[in-house]
């Protein structure tokens, strides 16, 4: 390929002008001189590598090592995969309405959600995916899987599914459409005149949700003493949502989240618009390590003003803002523009990060900042709760099974032979025997990491000629593992395995609505939540309200 690089270095810094301009006369230089540098070292490589190079790959590589070096958030979009993001503005949804995986190295249906074209049509969980539109998938990636059930709303797609046992091939057609998601996916009251209300997304309309869901609340119990608000597990969204219910709650011209950039022109403030829904009602935020973003303005908010407590666990920490622009030939950049800040003045953003996450970083590396009533709350990274609950972690063996794809397939079984289930809260597992013998059927094999980790280790210390030293250490030690492994994990992880099956099941014929209310009796963190909503004293106390 012949390039004229002296051409091609006066058209960077033609293109690069306003940004040179902008940054003003001290990095005048080192912009240029960098950019010199850039090119040459691309015309060098291309010129004399030994293999011949593509430019457009080189250049993606010299991309995202750029952005990479900023944060997770900052990316380079190319045009092959512009069509694949799409920015969250309101609950609606295009194309098919299901999600597959490749197991057993077959794409599999893992979810078809409600409402959508896939459900009317009748595409199940388990349904195997043999052919589209005529054509094999066999030995096809699932981004050219994806690339084939993807179309307009309206265009019409046939897939032949292989379903349970049937080696037969089943065409479904399928006509694209668009279908709802609803971002309060169940509210209800649960117990003791506490109302409850889940929001899984900051998609359009969530305020709006939230609030008819209250006022429906008020309706069914007018002595309603207290409302827990789950964003456990939400990711976040839009800020004009989170801002609205914030505004739900705090008075009128209160100062929520202020954007501060490199600029300060381009500092922005937003406070609340509108006459609140409640002022009085007690509340509780329930969040988690994945709860995000808008979900961290909220509990941030509700936390900063003392209008609610905050149960559960430190939140993922994301506080920033980004901007996507167009960069030329179809290219977009998605960059951090700003951070958010809560009325605390505090930052939620964490600032470490390992393989793209936020690392928790101890108390006494974040800074101090105080609420309104003056209760110490701390910056750079998350939010942490008023009140820390334990994490319920999932044992190892249970993991397991889920990681083989066991409960799913078992539960493929059941679902052919019950046509229907009862109310999801007065649902009950009792087929446990036969979820049993079928794994083991299929020839499961549990193992601990650590016994990989150990024989690894032995690997390791033959290969220094250590092994005759340790070599009786590490068997006494894989004779004490194997002594554990003989415990009857399927009797003693009984009530663990049998929750995850029933939240399978349950999920399957009332979707996720009926899978949070199958949780809600045993969810030890919104007992929690009760239990702080019931004792007056007690709620005060942890806001630092004086009675």
């Amino acid at each position: 390929m012949n390039i004229n690089f002296k051409i091609l270095i006066g058209l960077i810094i033609f293109a690069s002008s306003g940004v040179l301009k902008a940054q003003g006369d001290e990095k005048l230089f080192e912009i240029s001189k960098n950019i010199e540098i850039f090119v040459n070292t691309y015309k060098s490589l291309n010129e004399n590598y030994v293999d011949d190079l593509d430019p457009s790959e080189l250049m993606r590589t010299g991309i995202d090592a750029m952005v990479k070096s900023l944060d997770p958030y900052t990316n380079f979009i190319s045009e092959s995969q512009v069509e694949s993001y799409r920015i969250v503005d309101d609950a609606k949804y295009e194309g098919v309405g299901c999600e597959f995986e490749i197991l057993d190295n077959t794409p599999t249906i893992t979810t078809v959600y409600n409402n959508s074209p896939a459900l009317t049509s009748g595409l199940l969980p388990g349904d195997k995916i043999m052919v589209i539109n005529g054509l094999s998938v066999e030995g096809k990636s699932k981004i050219e899987i994806e690339a084939a059930i993807r179309g307009l709303p309206g265009t019409k797609l046939i897939v032949g599914i292989q379903r349970g046992n049937d080696s037969s091939v089943q065409n479904i057609e399928i006509t694209r459409g668009e279908w709802m998601v609803s971002n309060v996916p169940y509210y209800g009251i649960i117990r003791d005149d506490i109302g409850y209300i889940n929001l899984s997304t900051f998609t359009a309309n969530a305020a709006a949700n939230i609030k008819n869901a209250l006022d429906e609340l008020k309706k069914e119990d007018p002595n309603l003493k207290g409302l827990i608000l789950d964003l456990r597990n939400n990711g976040g969204g839009l800020l004009r949502e989170a801002l609205a219910i914030c505004n739900l709650f705090v008075p009128k011209g209160e100062e929520l989240v202020t954007t501060k950039a490199k600029d300060p022109a381009k500092d922005q403030s937003y406070k609340t618009m509108n006459i609140p829904e409640d002022l009085d009602i007690p509340l509780v935020v329930l969040v988690n390590k994945r709860s995000a973003s808008a979900s961290e303005i909220v509990s941030g908010v509700i936390q900063d003003l003392d209008r609610g407590v905050i149960v559960g666990h430190r939140t993922y920490g994301k506080g920033l803002v980004q901007n996507t622009q167009d960069i030329g030939y179809n290219n977009r950049l998605k960059t951090t523009i700003s951070r958010y800040y809560i009325p605390s003045q505090r930052c939620i953003q964490g600032f470490e990060y390992e393989n793209g996450e936020p690392v928790d970083i101890s108390d006494d590396k974040r800074s101090k900042f105080k609420t309104k009533n003056g209760r110490i709350v701390l910056d750079g990274g998350g939010i942490t709760p008023d009140v820390k609950t334990e994490e319920v972690k999932i044992s190892p063996f249970t993991q397991s099974l889920i990681d083989k794809n066991l409960i799913f397939y078992y539960v493929n079984d059941f679902v052919s032979r019950h046509d229907s289930i009862v109310e999801p809260d007065k649902f009950e597992f009792v087929e446990y025997p036969d979820f049993v013998k079928f794994v083991k059927n299929r020839g499961f094999a549990f193992s601990f990491k650590s016994e990989k980790e150990i024989k690894n280790l032995e690997t390791m210390l033959q290969e220094e000629q250590l092994s005759e030293i340790t070599k009786q250490d590490i068997q006494e030690l894989l004779q004490k593992i194997n002594s554990a492994k003989s415990n009857d994990f399927f009797v003693s992880k009984e009530k663990e395995i049998v929750d995850q099956i029933e939240q399978e099941i349950v999920s399957r014929y009332y979707f996720e609505n009926g899978k949070i209310r199958k949780t809600l009796s045993s969810d030890s963190e919104v007992t929690t939540a009760v239990d702080i909503l019931k004792d007056k004293a007690q709620y005060n106390r942890i806001l630092g309200i004086n009675n």
